[in-house]
C-alpha cells in the first residue's frame, strides 16, 4: 500500500514541484495551500508524513498550528518543516513542537525525497511496535541503541526520540565521560543551519523524554553546573559504577551556570546524575 504524504505549501508552483516529485517516488501524495484546506484534508485522513510551510498565506505561524494539531491526534507522525524561515528562534520552535525534521528551502527535491524516504522506514519501524532490538543493537548498561530502526530503550521501556535526537545521542555515548564538541555533535544532525542552541534544545529534549520515564535521571544541582566543551555522558553507562565523575580535564575553565553556558564550556553532562 501507498505511503500517503500531505504536503502544505501556500506558493503554487512549488506545491506542484513537491508533488510532481514525491509522486515519481511511488508516493499518494495530498497538497493543500492553506490551513484550512488542510485542517479539511486532517479531518478527512491522516497522512503517513507531513511536509509543512510555516507561513501559510496571512498566517505567519500557520504551519506550527499544524504540528500542534497533527501530532495532538497522533504523537509519532512525522512531521518535517520545509521553509524559508531559518532563524534560529524558529527552527527551536518547531523541534520543540515535536517536529522530526526542519529544511530550509530552496531544497534538492532528490534529497527531498531521500529524507521522507528515511523518516518513513523509522516510523514504520516504530508504529509495527518493534521491541526486541536488531543484533547489531548497542548496549551500554541499561541503554540500548538500535541502530537499524533509530530506536533507543532505557531499562526496557522505550524511547521515543526522534532521528536526529538518537544520532546525537549515539555519538555522545561513543566516549562516556568526554565532552564531545558542538562541532561532532552538528554534524551527527545531518542539517544544515545548525547553532549551539539548536544543539541544546535537542539535549534538552533528550533529557526531558528520560526524565519522563525515571527520575533517577534528574540531575543533582551541583551537576547541572558541571562545564563542558559541549556535551557528555558519564562514564556509568559504561562501567556501571553508578558513581558520579568529575568534570573532564578538556574543560580547564571551571564550573559555569547553567542559566548562561558560553560557546566553550556550554551545558551540564547528560548522564551527570548518576
Amino acid at each position: 500500500m501507498k505511503k500517503t504524504i500531505a504536503i502544505v505549501e501556500d506558493d503554487p508552483d512549488q506545491r506542484e514541484n513537491y508533488r510532481d516529485a514525491i509522486t515519481k517516488k511511488g508516493y499518494l501524495v495530498r497538497a493543500y495551500g492553506s490551513r484550512a484546506e488542510a485542517l479539511a484534508g486532517f479531518e478527512q485522513a491522516l497522512p503517513d508524513l507531513a511536509i509543512l510551510d510555516i507561513i501559510l498565506g496571512d498566517e505567519i505561524d500557520a504551519g506550527f498550528e499544524l504540528c500542534r494539531d497533527l501530532l495532538a491526534r497522533r504523537p509519532s507522525l512525522p512531521v518535517l518543516f520545509l521553509t524559508e524561515r531559518i532563524d534560529e528562534i524558529d527552527k527551536i520552535s518547531g523541534l520543540r513542537l515535536g517536529a522530526w525534521d526542519y529544511l530550509p528551502k530552496p531544497i534538492s527535491l532528490d534529497y527531498l525525497a531521500e529524507r521522507i524516504a528515511s523518516l518513513l522506514r523509522i516510523g514504520s519501524q516504530r508504529d509495527g511496535g518493534v521491541t526486541a532490538p536488531s543484533p547489531s543493537a548497542q548496549r551500554i548498561g541499561d541503554l540500548v541503541l538500535d541502530q537499524d530502526a533509530l530506536l533507543v530503550s532505557w531499562k526496557g521501556q522505550s524511547i521515543d526520540l526522534s532521528g536526529t535526537e538518537f544520532r546525537m545521542l549515539a555519538k555522545l555515548v561513543r566516549a562516556p565521560g568526554h565532552a564531545v564538541s558542538y562541532e561532532t555533535l552538528m554534524n551527527a544532525t545531518m542539517q544544515s543551519l545548525v547553532t549551539n542552541n539548536t544543539i541544546n534544545t535537542h539535549m534538552r529534549n533528550i533529557r526531558k523524554k528520560f526524565e519522563a520515564w525515571t527520575q533517577a535521571f534528574l540531575p543533582s544541582r551541583a551537576n547541572t553546573a558541571t562545564a563542558t566543551a559541549g556535551w557528555a555522558a558519564s562514564p556509568w553507562l559504561s562501567d556501571g559504577s553508578g558513581g558520579r565523575v568529575s568534570p573532564p580535564s578538556s574543560c580547564s575553565s571551571g564550573p559555569r551556570s547553567l542559566a548562561s553556558p558560553t560557546s566553550a564550556c556550554a551545558s551540564f553532562w547528560l548522564w551527570s546524575s548518576f
